[in-house]
């Protein structure tokens, strides 16, 4: 059977379409886990389709489930948790330990000098800061 018959067949059982309600979400969560549950055995077109639906479960989650932008605290908190790291372990990043303690209790804001050491520790874009 050829890639675009084989398609058209799945599309026939599986209509791709619009995500609007939770439970169609549900729906297409249900039919990728289990795509991904045969991968090693998919065929080009449920390939395809699960790339489909994939893009589809996303667009539905982005607007559904919004979710807001981290503080630069909290950034710097996962960073610190990510890579082990104490309060003191940025004393290279802050002048000194009190105003290391002061910008993570949110007491002083962080300075653009701070942010450029922040984002040369992390080895990450300033604008994360900001």
């Amino acid at each position: 059977m050829s890639l675009v018959m084989e398609y058209k067949q799945l599309i026939a059982e599986v209509p791709p379409k619009i995500i609007h309600t939770e439970k169609e979400n549900r729906y297409y969560l249900a039919k990728l886990e289990d795509l991904n549950n045969r991968w090693s055995e998919l065929t080009q077109a449920e390939r395809d389709l699960y790339d489909t639906l994939g893009v589809l479960i996303e667009d539905f989650e982005k607007k559904a489930y919004k979710t807001r932008a981290a503080t630069p605290i909290e950034v710097i908190k996962e960073l610190m948790a990510a890579n082990a790291l104490k309060q003191k372990d940025l004393i290279g990043v802050f002048e000194t330990a009190s105003v290391a303690s002061e910008v993570l209790k949110g007491k002083r804001t962080l300075t653009t000098d701070h942010i450029r050491r922040l984002s040369k520790r992390f080895n990450i874009s300033p604008a994360v800061f900001l």
